[in-house]
């Protein structure tokens, strides 16, 4: 018998185990369905965020191409560049020249003084960064035509002087030397573009003017100026958006002509006046070919200029040449760019490294940093090379994010992002390659941030579905708060001071009877019922205990915090009251359409006030948070005497002092109630507390106040009065007659049978 036993037992639990594998199986399925939905989900939301990125940084809004640029500011502010060379000595007309040789423009006599001085110094060659547009006042006969007053043959000995342009002009052509133009918006009257000299230009590839800046016009120098000039070159720069320079034009369209940039022009007519050479390719401009060195730009044909920090020395005051006070071995064998500090004459420019420099600064950093080898490179290639690394990358992240745990992801995120910086770090340091690493950085991590955001909207969505299935068992702050401590979930309880809430349906077993044959019909009431009540003690911030059939308990103050917790019962109690009266509204129009007999809800509620202790009771297998001690029982005796006095909702006598005049109530009685010695005071909540500005309320509650001062008294006649005189009265939320009813029965008893001498008032309750 015993290995029949065995046996038997052994095929249920093999029948057991059978249904757990299964079990099993059934969750690793349904989860990889899940897992493979969730990282679909994610992948797709990723791919939809990484096509457009791509095809934003095609587009290239503004925004993102200074972020770029500030960037690449970013990197000269940590690392300028260190001059491998000085080649280049800036002479400045700067305040102290204007101040000892007078305003601007100078007299065409001094200036040329100037560039005889610099000729004898022995510099290499010689460019102007300004444009003398129009002929000198101060020339002789000019002059002579100004004198009013003066001997004719004054003015004409003045009139048979030298010009000063062709003075100017003879040291011009005396010198090596390039004449500045300005690059212009619009074609001026009479220029004519075929009496633009010829830059000798070879092109290497397609054509470069699509590529380069265009300007409709020129501001050209004097013809007398200019065609006395070795070469002319265009030192106009063109900021960025934000007003920074930080390329300057190898070579720009003017007049439908290409024209050499002022330093590249310069360095040409310095090594020799060779042809330049512009090489293009697919992308745009890639170099152009000086002296035999290739110098690479971007593919507008501009030149990335690489800063040093400004050096002081590297200027010469004008005043300083005309005086003759500068030694020759200073300018012997330099490249000499004439420019000016001077605040009034509007040549100061904004870089990555300060925010104001003299233009001409601009230009002697460009002949260093191509002298020197020390060039800035963005290849045509680089926009290629970005969109590949952020594909890379934001793909990665499309594929691996969904996987990894929270710490991992945090720590690819950081290792990418790290490794995108010092790549680009170092190309810069070593090579001098400029590639953007901030639209690949935040593009990647656009999308990273993206998938991390789906991941935490899954976690929210799985906490909220949790959520959403406690909160049929439990209080929402109770759950809310488990979620934020976990450790909430062990047994024990706290002591604290709370108002406990219970209601019940009265004559619930006839209703229950009469609905026997129609369960569903008894179902569906009592969650038409139970439905608004709990939303009210829910709305009033109550946390809910547990429903008891047709009953549920309610406490406040617990698990949240809510120091007006005995104000809050009663306002819940009095809507519950209220949701209980619409129902019933409700229950006799669907009667009387249907023809049949109404059903009418009658709910007592009963609360009181005092201390608990509320947590987590019961065992380690299961347990509920609840609340316990006197206060709770006081609160279902309070529920079980609304029936006994005609109220609709009786608070006790600790919720009474703790809601004090904020709530209208009116005294019932002193009772003792089964299983307490102790006796309480118990009365009927009639309102909010405006209620009893009505007069005929005040007037209600004081005979009542005098009824039970008679009664309590033994005066058995005087309580009668009272009775009398509040007879044909009324108050919301308790059945007066029917109070006083009960009051006068009583008083008929006692005068009958006159209670012990004794006797306190106290009446003892005989049922719960």
């Amino acid at each position: 018998m015993s290995e029949e036993v065995s046996s038997i037992g052994a095929g249920d639990r093999r029948k057991d185990s059978g249904k757990a594998a299964l079990l099993r199986r059934l969750l690793k399925q349904s989860s990889l369905l899940r897992l493979a939905q969730r990282f679909g989900i994610s992948r797709l939301l990723g791919l939809c965020l990484f096509i457009p990125l791509l095809a934003l940084r095609v587009w290239d809004p503004a925004p993102l191409e200074t972020l770029r640029l500030k960037t690449f500011d970013l990197y000269q502010l940590v690392e300028p560049r260190q001059p491998a060379m000085e080649p280049v000595i800036i002479v400045d007309v700067d305040e102290e020249s204007l101040a000892e040789v007078g305003q601007w423009p100078w007299p065409r006599t001094t200036v040329a003084r100037l560039i005889d001085r610099l000729r004898e110094a022995g510099v290499v060659a010689t460019a102007f960064d300004m444009v003398f547009a129009e002929p000198d006042r101060s020339s002789p006969a000019a002059y002579a035509d100004s004198l009013t007053g003066v001997a004719p043959e004054v003015k004409e000995a003045l009139r048979s002087l030298p010009a000063n342009d062709e003075v100017f002009a003879r040291a011009i052509r005396n010198s090596r030397l390039v004449l500045g133009q300005a690059a212009y918006h619009r074609r001026r009257d009479g220029d004519d573009a075929a009496s633009l000299p010829k830059v000798p230009l070879a092109v290497l590839g397609k054509d470069p003017k699509p590529y380069l800046f265009h300007f409709r016009g020129l501001v050209r120098n004097t013809p007398v100026v200019d065609a006395a000039a070795s070469s002319r070159a265009v030192f106009s720069l063109v900021p960025e958006r934000d007003g920074i320079v930080r390329r300057v034009p190898a070579f720009v369209v003017a007049e439908d002509r290409i024209l050499p940039g002022l330093s590249v022009e310069l360095l040409r007519i310095a090594t020799g006046g060779n042809a330049f050479a512009i090489k293009t390719d697919d992308a745009g401009v890639r170099s152009f070919v000086v002296a035999g060195v290739e110098v690479p730009t971007d593919r507008n044909g501009r030149l990335w200029v690489h800063y040093a920090e400004t050096r002081p020395h590297l200027y010469v005051s004008a005043k300083d040449i005309l005086a003759g006070s500068v030694a020759p071995e200073r300018l012997a064998g330099k490249l000499v760019l004439i420019g000016t500090s001077a605040a009034g004459l509007l040549d100061i420019k904004a870089t990555p490294l300060q925010e104001d420099i003299p233009g001409v600064e601009v230009h002697a950093q460009v002949l260093e940093m191509i002298l020197g080898n020390q060039l800035l490179l963005r290849p045509n290639y680089a926009l290629g090379a970005e969109l590949v690394v952020f594909a890379l990358v934001a793909l990665s992240f499309i594929a691996l994010v969904p996987v990894l745990g929270a710490l991992l992801t945090m720590l690819l995120g950081a290792v990418v992002a790290a490794a995108l910086l010092t790549a680009s770090w170092l190309l810069y340091t070593t090579e001098g390659v400029l590639i953007d690493v901030a639209y690949p950085t935040l593009g990647a991590l656009a999308v990273f941030a993206l998938l991390v955001f789906i991941n935490y909207l899954r976690e929210e969505h799985l906490r909220a579905q949790v959520r959403s299935a406690f909160r049929q068992y439990i209080s929402p702050a109770l759950v809310d708060q488990v979620v934020k401590d976990p450790d909430l979930l062990v047994l024990g309880g706290v002591r604290r001071d709370m108002t406990v809430l219970f209601s019940d349906v009265r004559d619930f077993t006839s209703i229950s009877e009469s609905m026997q044959q129609q369960p569903q019909r008894l179902s569906r009431l009592m969650n038409r019922l139970l439905t608004p009540l709990s939303a009210q003690i829910l709305d009033h911030q109550g946390t809910i205990d547990k429903y008891m059939g047709d009953a549920v308990m309610a406490f406040w103050n617990a698990p949240v915090p809510d120091d007006e917790h005995a104000r809050n019962a009663c306002r819940a109690a009095l809507a519950m009251r209220r949701e209980i009266d619409r129902l019933n509204v409700e229950l006799a129009q669907e009667a009387q359409t249907a023809g049949g007999q109404a059903i009418r809800l009658d709910v007592g509620i009963g609360l009181n006030s005092g201390s608990c202790v509320v947590g987590n009771m019961g065992s380690e297998q299961r347990f509920d948070y609840t609340v316990m001690g006197d206060t709770v029982n006081l609160a279902s005796r309070a529920e079980g005497q609304c029936k006994t006095y005609g109220a609709q909702i009786i608070i006790g006598q600790a919720a009474a002092l703790e809601v004090g005049a904020r709530m209208t109530y009116v005294e019932l009685d002193i009772i003792r109630v089964k299983g307490k010695r102790e006796p309480q005071r118990i009365f009927a909540l009639l309102g909010p507390a405006e209620l009893a500005e009505d007069e005929d309320v005040r007037r209600t509650i004081a005979g009542i106040g005098d009824l039970l001062t008679a009664y309590r008294g033994r005066y058995w006649a005087v309580a009668l009065r009272a009775i009398e005189e509040l007879e044909g009265r009324s108050l919301e939320r308790l059945d007066l007659p029917f109070f006083l009813q009960l009051y006068r029965r009583r008083i008929e008893d006692f005068q009958a049978n006159p209670p012990p001498p004794d006797w306190d008032g106290v009446y003892t309750a005989t049922t719960k």
